[in-house]
């Protein structure tokens, strides 16, 4: 693939801190990865090019094997995507709670000072945030603990009510069968989609019958 100049100074700055903390730099998904046991963590770097500036989103995240192992037979991700989907992911704005917060980068100045920013961050929040956030306890928790609002860590609030339930059957939540009825009537106010519903429900008989061991 072909990098743009900006991406090429990007990495080249950003590269040297994030091997340091074993994140391997892959530029065809524009994302630095972390290896588990569990699946991966990553950080995902999303520029868009105006003509004067380049707005630069950076979100963080992981993927949980075992969730998505499930929750992919059930999804209408394309194909080509499902290995590289994410369990979980927010933005740096979003986890410091500036909506819609993007970097504005103007100049080589802007850009070191914007990964000085980025490198800040996760030594300061972002590390810590990652440790642990693909365990099942700690999906659990970020998933189901407010099962009736919208949760801050998916984009796709459909495949929150797929995932939540998922995490809840693997991580053994007492609460299981009222997460069903929470997520289904979810499902319902989002989408009026017949097959939306009835895949939901396929995934609901397949979690009732399934044995984590």
């Amino acid at each position: 693939m072909t990098l743009t100049p900006f991406e090429t100074d990007l990495y080249q700055l950003l590269t040297p801190f994030f091997d340091g903390h074993g994140y391997s730099l892959i530029p065809e998904k524009k994302q630095y990865r972390h290896q588990t046991p569990q699946g991966f963590l990553n950080v995902i770097l999303s520029p868009s090019f105006y003509d004067s500036e380049t707005l630069l989103e950076v979100n963080f995240g992981c993927r949980n094997q075992q969730v998505e192992q499930i929750a992919q037979q059930f999804l209408n991700n394309l194909v080509d995507f499902r290995s590289d989907a994410n369990t979980l992911i927010i933005s740096i704005g979003k986890f410091t709670e500036r909506l819609y917060f993007r970097y504005k980068i103007g100049s080589p100045a802007d850009l070191a000072a914007v990964c000085d920013e980025i490198r800040d961050f996760f030594d300061t929040h972002g590390f810590a945030f990652l440790q642990d956030v693909c365990s099942l306890p700690t999906l659990d928790r970020l998933f189901n603990e407010q099962a009736n609002q919208p949760c801050p860590y998916v984009y796709n609030q459909a495949h929150r009510c797929y995932k939540g339930l998922i995490v809840a059957r693997l991580n053994h939540n007492p609460h299981f069968d009222g997460l069903i009825d929470a997520y289904r009537h979810m499902l319902t106010r989002q989408t009026q989609n017949p097959y939306e519903q009835m895949n939901f429900e396929r995934l609901i008989a397949y979690l009732n019958h399934y044995s984590a061991n």
